[in-house]
């Protein structure tokens, strides 16, 4: 698609929300609601979603994956996080949505100065949680569950809901067994005093079943719904035709298959018994069924989320082994680039598509973990830019060219940020300056020795303080939880000022990605995966832990300026690049490897 035909795109997409907007008032005049919000969520509150729950992106044309719009009859607005600011700009029309920062503007607050007083605003109770729905409610807005979605009833073309298929985990990946995973969730019901717990996390589902599948892209998730009770038997609520013979069989005695339909009947089956909830993760709806079914509900996190994150040997065996194998293709691809993009020829796309085509060499590729971000010179800027035909541009020589991207595999998840400077010329010294600093701040999360029972909120002005000392900050966080061939980004921990305070614990996969944007510039992030490690401490009065770095490609020396390093950090930087070239070297051809000696050699000295 040529640039001059993005201004009829645009005009056409505006012409949709205009419809779309339309119709969704109508049907809430309809209803009796003076608003509504309309989250991008579906019903397991997940990050990726199937296209029939792409309600927000129908409604607005603001395709992130993380927003909400809030609809009134006179105004709209539309709100996402610091790394969407640019896109949803991009994206929607300032005619008819107002454009927000979700956390300088809440969408509460919005609310409260907006809509008409003693305004009815509707909410679907399956796509928000109950501490979600709380920020309203606390701010003093009459919040009304609706029946149905209203968008429902107005997306005329709505893709139906997916239906692959779920399929066994085998054993070699998923280092423990279903029953003992089971056992174990059950034994913390009992200690807890809970009859039962709700699983509305699909990648909870598919960690306790040792089940994956295909239903939303880049995570290999079987959406499903599950009951857990303390004896260990669970109830699994997916389509019948989901679940094969073998998938059934693999699941065993102790796990039911039932219906979606039956999911309703089987909470108010839960009467007088005490169910955990997670307010934070689960939608409300399931909380007030169970309060109207008369069971007691629990307030308490997913009873998989601390398990799920904490790797068993086998999964850390896995991730290293995945990353291993993704280490090749990586550095395959950086050589390529290093060859061609100094001859003009390549693009943000064609980058992208080079690098997915040399990930499908891999043994084991399932695709990718999340769309690569493939940004250069001021896309780069854009933190989670996704090229498409509209916007794609040529690498040009000397710039700074982003690339994000990651992959699936069985045994593990990756996730990688290189950041790289596209010559012949030197890179200007600002730009240098800013790279080492974004370096500094991940020595010093790579490096880091941490008592047991800190949080990532601690952690993470680690990462800054380098960026801090010249006045520059990065607006999003430094490092997020990473599953083991589930989601790219999971929880409890993350590495971020926001972070829920939940200690980091041996076992864990974390992402440790500082960066810095320039907008209309560039973008800066340095990005590898770590592994929690226990930490051998002579004398230490506690147990501490520290990190074991698990991704294997060179940084851009170019762009680092050696003499603001520390000789610690130069030492760090030079034994990573050893290890690289010692691990990955003898996997690549003779022509990459002698690339790749080059580009792991020593910084040199101040």
């Amino acid at each position: 698609m040529s640039h001059e035909n993005v201004p009829v795109c645009r005009r056409e997409r505006s012409n949709m929300s205009v419809a779309a907007l339309s119709m969704l008032r109508q049907e809430l005049a309809r209803q009796g609601l003076d608003g509504f919000i309309v989250p991008r969520a579906d019903e397991h509150l997940g990050e990726y979603v199937p296209a029939a729950a792409e309600r927000l992106a129908w409604l607005t044309g603001f395709t992130g994956s993380a927003g909400l719009a809030v609809v009134l009859a006179d105004t709209a607005a539309v709100f996402t996080d610091g790394r969407y600011v640019l896109q949803l700009a991009e994206q929607t029309g300032q005619k008819l949505w107002q454009r927000l920062h979700i956390t300088e503007e809440p969408p509460p607050a919005w609310l409260v100065r907006q809509a008409p007083k003693n305004g009815r605003i509707g909410y679907d109770p399956l796509l928000i949680s109950e501490e979600g729905l709380a920020r309203y409610t606390d701010a003093g807005l009459e919040m009304v569950p609706t029946e149905y979605n209203p968008i429902d009833t107005v997306w005329t073309d709505r893709p139906p809901l997916p239906a692959a298929p779920a399929v066994p985990h085998p054993m070699i990946y998923a280092g423990r067994s279903s029953e003992d995973k089971r056992a174990d969730v059950g034994r913390v019901l009992r200690e807890a005093k809970q009859d039962a717990a709700v699983l509305t996390d699909p990648a909870s589902v598919a960690w306790l079943l040792n089940i994956r599948g295909a239903d939303v892209p880049f995570t290999p998730f079987a959406l499903g719904f599950a009951i857990v009770h303390a004896s260990g038997a669970t109830e699994l609520f997916m389509a019948p035709e989901k679940v094969s013979a073998e998938t059934r069989s693999w699941l065993g005695n102790g796990v039911s298959v039932a219906d979606r339909d039956a999911l309703l009947p089987a909470l108010r089956g839960l009467k007088e018994k005490t169910v955990r909830v997670d307010a934070a993760g689960s939608p409300v709806w399931f909380a007030q069924q169970l309060l109207k079914a008369g069971a007691v509900v629990s307030a308490g996190s997913d009873p998989c989320l601390l398990p799920k994150a904490c790797k068993n040997e086998g999964e850390q065996a896995g991730t290293r082994a995945a990353h291993l194998r993704d280490a090749v293709a990586v550095c395959r691809f950086l050589h390529w680039l290093s060859v061609t993009v100094p001859a003009g020829s390549e693009t943000e796309m064609s980058a992208a598509d080079t690098l997915l085509a040399l990930r499908g060499e891999v043994e084991g590729f399932r695709g990718e973990s999340f769309p690569a971000i493939s940004g250069a010179g001021e896309h780069g800027a854009i933190i989670h830019y996704r090229v498409t035909d509209a916007t794609n541009r040529a690498i040009n020589r000397n710039e700074v060219y982003l690339i994000d991207s990651g992959a699936q595999y069985p045994d593990g998840t990756t996730d990688i940020t290189r950041t790289v400077w596209t010559g012949p010329d030197d890179a200007p010294d600002m730009v240098c300056d800013r790279v080492t600093r974004v370096m500094q701040g991940h020595i010093a999360i790579a490096t880091a020795v941490f008592p047991k029972g800190v949080g990532g909120a601690h952690l993470d002005a680690f990462a800054r303080r380098a960026l801090w000392d010249v006045g520059l900050d990065y607006d999003h966080g430094t490092g997020h939880g990473v599953g083991s061939y589930l989601s790219v980004h999971e929880g409890p921990v993350s590495i971020s000022r926001l972070a829920r305070p939940v200690p980091i614990a041996a076992g864990m996969v974390l992402s440790n990605e500082p960066g810095f944007y320039l907008p209309d510039h560039y973008g800066i992030r340095l990005e590898n995966l770590l592994l929690v490690q226990p930490a051998d401490l002579p004398g230490a009065a506690k147990p501490f832990l520290r990190f074991e770095t698990l991704t294997l490609a060179p940084f851009d020396r170019h762009l680092l300026n050696p003499a603001l390093m520390t000789a610690h950090e130069r030492a760090w930087l030079d034994s990573y690049h050893a290890r690289v070239l010692r691990t990955v070297g003898p996997l690549l051809g003779e022509i990459e490897r002698a690339w790749l000696a080059v580009a792991c050699a020593p910084i040199g000295g101040a």
